[in-house]
């Protein structure tokens, strides 16, 4: 594993960390708490130890599944979650961002991760970032050491001058879509992001699965538990023909498509880490090794391995 410092929060975190909105119940598959351990046992073996969850994947339900796989590891790991967002069934959400609704939030989620610290703490959405209110809250958490640092998971159309305004307000991380069908971040985001020395959280760098290699074009997606079935079916068969193409013109011989996807991610030198969510301790070890791959350069202000 290779490891990156997670900009001016100087947390040093493994180039591949694992997303757990999966374990929310979204994603075609409820998990058991053995399965959730299994999964966080061995991506802590492989040197993983970065983990991104949330509130609203399941109500607190990830964050519980996290929080009991991981009992008594709490300093081996860096736990990113996020607050705005309630969920009362699958696909269906309301956003809550008044300053008591988010501190019952974040106590929510301190009781479920068992822990009495969060390392980044990510409003789930930008639209709130002239709420001072909320923000003098926050602060006020991260002085009484309940939060560490402060995050915004943000919409790709996010301009430079907004990440500005995220600085402004003692923001240290960005988390953001991105990835090889999706590289929007790259106009504005991503070179704020250097210029400030934010860290940031590259999500869904497979593309809902598209980049995993598994799926052909004429795939169709009809689990309605599974999130992508909600995708316009044009929509849909249009990245499976471009991911074919970038399989056969990008990808080199003998590479897993889904590594290659990940490193791809990682060259960029905006970003910190991936997180892509993984279903099995198979998906967590071929994702782990990306790490290895040539594209994926040591950070130049860190050298570490496991």
């Amino acid at each position: 594993m290779k490891y990156r410092r997670l900009g001016k929060t100087g947390l040093n975190v493994s180039v591949v960390g694992i997303g757990t909105w999966q374990f929310g119940g979204e994603w075609g598959h409820d998990f058991t708490q053995s399965e959730a351990d299994a999964i966080l046992g061995r991506a802590k073996d492989l040197g993983i130890n970065l983990i991104d969850t949330a509130e609203c994947y399941g109500d607190h339900l990830s964050e519980t599944l996290i929080g009991r796989a991981i009992k008594g590891q709490r300093d081996q790991w860096v736990i990113a979650t996020k607050f705005g967002h309630k969920f009362h069934s699958n696909f269906d959400r309301s956003e809550h961002w008044s300053a008591r609704e988010v501190r019952q939030q974040l106590e929510d989620s301190l009781r479920a991760l068992q822990t009495d610290y969060i390392d980044v703490y990510q409003a789930h959405g930008d639209r709130f970032l002239a709420d001072e209110t909320l923000w003098t809250m926050l602060k006020d958490q991260v002085s009484a050491g309940k939060i560490h640092h402060l995050g915004i998971s943000i919409s790709n159309n996010l301009s430079a001058e907004a990440t500005a305004q995220a600085t402004r307000l003692n923001v240290d991380v960005i988390q953001v879509v991105y990835n090889r069908l999706d590289k929007n971040p790259e106009a504005a985001v991503l070179p704020a992001c250097i210029e400030q020395d934010l860290g940031v959280l590259a999500r869904v760098p497979l593309a809902s699965g598209f980049l995993s290699g598994k799926y052909q074009p004429g795939t169709t997606f009809t689990d309605k538990s599974d999130v992508r079935s909600r995708h316009n079916t044009e929509e849909v068969q249009r990245k499976l023909q471009e991911v074919a193409a970038i399989k056969a013109n990008e990808v080199p011989p003998g590479v897993d498509m889904a590594q290659w996807a990940l490193a791809w991610c990682l060259q960029h030198p905006g970003v910190t880490t991936v997180i892509p969510g993984m279903k099995n301790v198979g998906q967590v070890e071929k994702n782990a090794a990306a790490a290895a791959l040539d594209l994926v350069q040591d950070d130049h202000r860190l050298s570490v391995h496991v």
